[in-house]
């Protein structure tokens, strides 16, 4: 069984996912894009996470200063 913590994460990185799926499809599928984006919202709120929060909170882009 996963921690919280890595169910945490495992919710923000399907959030981002979703999120980057809605702005691709966005101009294809309106309806699929919004739904996209109404899932990846209801995940960073369950989460209390913002959306410009996600990066930082999955430690995306941080380098190792060892």
């Amino acid at each position: 069984m996963p921690s919280d913590h890595d169910k945490r994460r495992d919710d923000l990185l399907v959030a981002l996912a979703l999120t980057e799926f809605s702005v691709h499809y966005e101009q294809i599928d309106p309806r699929l894009a919004e739904r996209a984006w109404q899932l990846a919202a209801g995940r960073l709120v369950e989460h209390d996470v913002e959306p410009h929060e996600v990066l930082a909170e999955l430690e995306i882009g941080e380098t190792d200063s060892q």
